[in-house]
């Protein structure tokens, strides 16, 4: 009981503002995204096989409620079930950042404002897994957009009391960082994608900036998560990476509480704050904290 009052006020607040409910990190084996990220000094806890006979998952829970989910393809997943996964790209070809959900209170009225700005969404899906200790989790999603959780969040609404969700041991798994605090989303066209933001959410103006180490003109967001990040030229990696997987996640970035404990392989200073990177090519793929 002393759980649920440390930690249900932090819940209440993420699902019903713009906050990260979950950032996902795809990949085709789920043992070598635990095993990378762990190398890391970011060890995380099994969470089970989803429901859609696709895919399975371990977690990363933080203090705020919010959480990295590593998602990868079940042991024996029927080769044509995985290829219906909206994910199925991210996690053949080993994607790192592949979406990010929002949690809502209801679903039914959100989706309605969204539509009523002119943004498309799908009709809730429910759907869920059963944790390795035998617990059942249910929620229901709605996609935001063409992709699932790809350029807009997806919305998420749980059915089963969501600390189950994301704290499987019944605490965060890491006190280290305090929750996803960036998302950052690789686009075609910065000023487009700003647009598309501030149609759906009725956004102030952004802020820009570039960096050249990154590869990216940047645009955030204020109100929210979001750095969006157009490639500076052809040769850029933000290039390559929209031409394989399109518009989606390619970097998050946790805040942290105690970033002495982990060596930064290169450094960045976005719109005022100092973000330090883990070395990309140890662990695969973009993750930054602050």
């Amino acid at each position: 009981m002393r759980f649920a009052v440390l930690f249900m006020p932090t819940l209440l607040m993420a699902a019903s503002g713009f906050v990260v409910d979950h950032a996902t990190v795809a990949g085709p084996n789920l043992k070598e995204l635990r095993d990378r990220l762990a190398e890391a000094g970011i060890p995380s806890e099994y969470g089970g096989p989803h429901a859609n006979g696709a895919t399975e998952m371990a977690v990363v829970s933080f203090p705020d409620g919010s959480y990295l989910e590593l998602i990868a393809i079940q042991a024996g997943a029927e080769a044509q079930v995985v290829n219906a996964n909206p994910w199925s790209a991210f996690l053949r070809g080993n994607a790192g950042p592949c979406a990010w959900a929002r949690a809502v209170e209801d679903l039914g009225a959100e989706t309605a404002r969204l539509r009523q700005a002119g943004i498309e969404t799908a009709a809730p899906a429910r759907s869920g897994r059963t944790r390795p200790d035998g617990v059942r989790l249910e929620w229901e999603t709605a996609r935001v957009g063409e992709g699932q959780g790809t350029f807009f969040p997806f919305l998420i609404h749980d059915l089963t009391p969501r600390r189950l969700r994301a704290f499987p041991s019944g605490k965060p798994s890491n006190r280290d960082f305090g929750g996803v605090s960036r998302v950052v989303i690789a686009v075609r066209n910065l000023d487009e994608a700003v647009k598309r933001y501030r149609q759906a959410y009725g956004l102030p103006g952004p802020l820009k900036q570039v960096d050249r180490d990154f590869g990216a003109q940047l645009a955030l967001l204020g109100g929210t998560p979001v750095v969006l990040a157009a490639p500076l030229g052809a040769d850029s990696w933000l290039r390559t990476r929209l031409d394989e997987f399109g518009e989606a996640p390619c970097a998050f970035v946790l805040a942290a509480r105690k970033a002495g404990r982990y060596p930064a392989a290169t450094r960045s200073r976005w719109f005022g704050a100092d973000i330090s990177w883990f070395d990309p090519d140890k662990l695969g793929w973009q993750l930054g904290f602050e």
